[in-house]
């Protein structure tokens, strides 16, 4: 897991990062990362993929600290900034600006153009419709065969529906759209793949934008058609907003409702908890945020490059160095939440990092809760038999996929 650092002390080494998980333990966090805590340092050197070695930023304080400071920047050219992957690599010259990648005054521009879509208010009003689907797709799963498979039944449509309903894209496109965040997740798609998955849903993208300047309706795509026609945005500038929010909107929720079931499935105390609970929504709702701390589905983000120096814990990370808020850590760090290897629905976690910190905070994180709260609640409420149908051994997760989860999850009652 270790190799030593050329010109340095032959005592040092200097750990590899992501590290592999754990056979046994799935759901946790490599333990190669967890021993990192066990260094007493909130920040430490790593090797990544391509031979660079940024920092690897450990503690929740230090995390928050980081993440929020205008002397990084989330600029994937900008000089040592540490790419997850060859593709992205490949590519940093070609990104063009967008909300996920500037910052300062650029970012809140951007980001302004999105804010009104994913209000608080907005996002509740929803709830009745997410109740709905949800609803619609249990009763379909379970009139249909057993064993079923979550992922088709549940977790993909349902996230897949209402980033559908919200954006205003056509649902029966769900396979093409899907299939290509698959790709853009990948870690190890090629700069090829890479650029033929961005283009195909760049173009898809700015053909429904330009439909709606012409006959909108109330839903994100219109609202970037109408800054597109008023001269806020180009075209250009308003697909990848767009592809963003589609590609970001479905994944992460879908695999946090299939890692989420399976990880409850696996700790029957707390699901005889979460069952004896499910219609008192305070319950619910710090489940879910103990569920998004223990899993933290964006396993492999956050991702800076440091523009001026910077000191955390007496360590200073210099300018155009590069630094990963590895968001795992921070949310199985013992000063944060004590005991983190415990699954406890009851503990309070809210304050946890699984959707980033700072500026670049997961703009859909309420529709997502939303969506965790009415699924959690409900589809162990319905069906209370609820087990696995396969070996635990057997599930396939996604270590190679920036994007945590299972790739499939068998399921009967």
């Amino acid at each position: 897991m270790t190799e030593r650092v050329a010109g340095t002390d032959p005592a040092a080494s200097i750990p590899e990062y992501p590290s592999p998980r754990s056979g046994t333990c799935p759901f946790a966090p490599p333990p190669g990362l967890l021993e990192l805590h066990d260094t007493g340092k909130a920040v430490v050197r790593a090797r990544t993929w391509d031979g660079s070695t940024p920092w690897v930023v450990l503690t929740h304080a230090a995390q928050r600290q980081i993440l929020a400071d205008p002397r990084v920047s989330a600029d994937i050219g900008a000089a040592g900034y540490p790419h997850t992957t060859e593709a992205m690599k490949a590519h940093a010259s070609e990104i063009q600006p967008s909300v996920n990648n500037t910052d300062g005054a650029e970012h809140a521009r951007w980001r302004r153009m999105l804010t009104s879509s994913f209000t608080r208010h907005r996002m509740e009003k929803l709830r009745p419709v997410i109740q709905q689907i949800t609803d619609d797709l249990i009763d379909t799963m379970l009139a249909g065969p057993r064993p079923a498979e979550l992922n088709k039944a549940l977790s993909l449509p349902l996230p897949s529906l209402m980033i559908c309903e919200l954006l205003g894209v056509p649902y029966e496109d769900h396979a093409f759209f899907q299939e290509h965040a698959g790709v853009t997740n990948a870690r190890f798609k090629t700069p090829e793949q890479a650029a033929e998955t961005t283009k195909a849903l760049r173009r898809y993208i700015a053909d429904l934008i330009v439909a709606k300047m012409d006959d909108p309706s109330e839903d994100v795509l219109s609202d970037l058609g109408a800054h597109v026609k008023a001269g806020d945005l180009t075209l250009e500038e308003a697909a990848p907003l767009g592809h963003i929010l589609l590609v970001a909107g479905h994944d992460t929720s879908a695999n946090m409702i299939t890692l989420g079931t399976a990880l409850l499935l696996e700790n029957p105390d707390q699901l005889a908890a979460l069952r004896e609970n499910s219609d008192d929504p305070k319950f619910v709702a710090n489940a879910v945020e103990e569920l998004l701390r223990y899993l933290t589905i964006p396993h492999l983000l956050a991702r800076r490059a440091v523009v001026e120096d910077i000191e955390i814990d007496g360590e200073t990370i210099r300018a155009g160095d590069g630094v990963i808020a590895a968001l795992p850590a921070a949310n199985w760090d013992p000063l944060a939440f004590p005991d983190p290897e415990k699954v406890d629905l009851a503990r309070k976690a809210s304050h946890h990092l699984a959707f980033s910190w700072g500026p670049h905070q997961c703009i859909g994180q309420q529709l997502a809760r939303i969506e965790l709260h009415v699924v959690f609640s409900t589809l162990f409420r319905r069906v209370p038999t609820l087990r696995l149908a396969a070996e635990f051994s057997e599930l396939k997760f996604k270590e190679d996929s920036q994007a945590y989860g299972i790739y499939e999850l068998p399921v009967t009652w």
